[in-house]
C-alpha cells in the first residue's frame, strides 16, 4: 500500500537542505496524492518556503532543550506512514523511528543506531554527490530518482522592487556572494574587490548578496568601503530572502560565489554559476547542474583547475601544476580547522577568476 503521509528529515545546514529537495520532487512523482512534510532547523526552513512539493515544512527549534524538543516532537508520534531520514545523524534517526512504522536513514559507516531504521544507505561523501546519496536513499525504498534541485519561490516580487527599484528586470545583472561559513573555504577582498568593478566595467549592474549576521555584515562592510561610490554596485545583504533572490538568480547573467547555499541556489536557478572552491570537495558539494540526469556518483570530478557541466563551472586551487595533487586536499584549510587560511584560496588569481567568468558570460567551452 503505498505511503499517504510522508516525512523527509533534514536537520543539517542551508545547502543540505536545498539539496535535500530532489527526494521529495521523486515522492511527489512516485505518490501525487500523499502528504509530505519536511522537517529541518528553523534557521534553515526558508530555504522551502513555496516548495510545490511539500504541504507543510516543520521547524525544528535550533539549540533546542529537552523541553523544547519534546514539545516539537511530540506531535509526530506515528503521524506519518514513512520517514525518510537524509541526515545521518542519531537525532534524524530516532525522529524517524519516532514519526513512522517504515523509516529509511542515511547512516556513517559503524553507526550504531541502524536498528531504529527499516533500511539504510551508508554516508559516503568520498564517493557520492549529497544529492546522490539522497536520491539512492530514496531508490532503497523503491522510489525513481528525480535529480532536480527545487529553489525557494517568493510570494510577490515586492522586496526585489523595494531593494533593486522599479524596472529591475531591465537591468543586466550579476550576484556576488563574496562570504563564505568559514575562513578556510573564503576567497581574498582584494580579489573580490578587482572581480565587482571588473564585472561593472563589462556593464552589468552587480548586486552583491549575504545573511544579515554580525559577522558577515562586518565583513561585508570592510569589502564594500573602498567601492561604496560605484553605481553599479549594490548591496543586497540581509535585504532578501532565499526566496526572494530566486527571481533575480533565474534574470541573472552571472552568479560567482564560494563553496555555500548561496552557490547551490543559484546552479538550481540555472544561472550560469562559478563556484570557487579551494580545499573542499566538489565530487560531494559541487553545485547540481540543473537538467543533470542524475548518471553516475557525482556531476563533478576531484581535479583541478577548472572544470564546467553547462552553465556551471569551478575553479579550484589556480593554474595547473601549481600546487601539484595538493587541490582539492579535502582537509579544512591548510591548518586543519574551520578558521584556517587555505593557501589554494590565498593565492589564486583574479584572471583566472575573470577568465572562467567571462567563458561563462560569453557562453563558450572551459579551457
Amino acid at each position: 500500500m503505498p505511503p499517504r503521509r510522508i516525512l523527509l528529515i533534514c536537520l543539517r545546514r542551508l545547502g543540505d537542505v536545498l539539496l535535500s529537495t530532489p527526494v521529495a520532487r521523486s515522492l511527489r512523482r512516485a505518490y501525487p496524492d500523499a502528504a509530505i512534510d519536511a522537517l529541518v532547523f528553523a534557521s534553515t526552513a526558508g530555504m522551502l518556503v513555496g516548495n510545490p512539493d511539500l504541504r507543510q515544512v516543520i521547524a525544528w527549534p535550533d539549540g533546542a532543550s529537552w523541553r523544547t524538543a519534546l514539545r516539537t516532537a511530540w506531535p509526530l508520534r506515528r503521524r506519518y506512514d514513512l520517514a525518510l531520514a537524509v541526515t545521518p545523524s542519531d537525532r534524524a534517526h530516532y525522529l524517524a523511528a519516532w514519526a513512522a512504522p517504515r523509516r529509511y536513514g542515511n547512516v556513517q559507516s559503524g553507526h550504531e543506531q541502524r536498528w531504529l531504521l527499516n533500511g539504510s544507505l551508508v554516508y559516503s561523501p568520498d564517493a557520492l554527490h549529497t544529492v546522490t546519496q539522497n536520491l539512492r536513499l530514496a531508490a532503497a525504498y523503491g522510489v525513481p530518482p528525480v535529480p532536480e534541485v527545487v529553489p525557494p519561490q517568493p510570494s510577490s516580487l515586492g522586496a526585489l522592487t523595494r531593494v533593486l527599484g522599479a524596472g529591475w528586470e531591465k537591468v543586466r545583472w550579476a550576484v556576488v556572494h563574496p562570504n563564505a561559513m568559514y575562513r578556510y573555504k573564503g576567497w581574498t577582498l582584494e580579489g573580490w574587490r578587482v572581480l565587482l568593478r571588473a564585472l561593472e566595467l563589462r556593464g552589468l549592474h552587480v548586486a552583491v548578496s549575504g545573511g544579515p549576521g554580525v559577522a558577515e555584515r562586518d565583513y561585508l562592510d570592510t569589502l564594500l568601503k573602498p567601492l561604496r561610490g560605484s553605481p553599479g554596485i549594490v548591496d543586497c545583504a540581509g535585504r532578501l530572502s532565499f526566496a526572494e533572490w530566486t527571481p533575480l538568480l533565474r534574470h541573472a547573467r552571472l552568479f560567482v560565489g564560494p563553496d555555500t547555499s548561496a552557490t547551490h541556489l543559484a546552479a538550481a536557478c540555472g544561472t550560469p554559476t562559478l563556484a570557487i572552491f579551494g580545499p573542499s570537495s566538489p565530487l560531494a558539494w559541487g553545485p547540481w547542474p540543473q537538467n543533470w540526469p542524475g548518471t553516475g556518483g557525482s556531476p563533478w570530478q576531484l581535479q583541478a583547475p577548472l572544470q564546467q557541466i553547462g552553465v556551471v563551472a569551478i575553479v579550484q586551487g589556480g593554474p595547473a601544476g601549481r600546487y601539484g595533487n595538493c587541490v582539492p586536499c579535502l582537509a579544512e584549510g591548510c591548518e586543519r580547522h574551520r578558521d584556517s587560511v587555505s593557501d589554494c584560496l590565498e593565492q589564486l588569481s583574479v584572471t583566472d577568476v575573470l577568465d572562467a567568468a567571462d567563458q561563462l558570460l560569453d557562453g563558450r567551452a572551459p579551457r
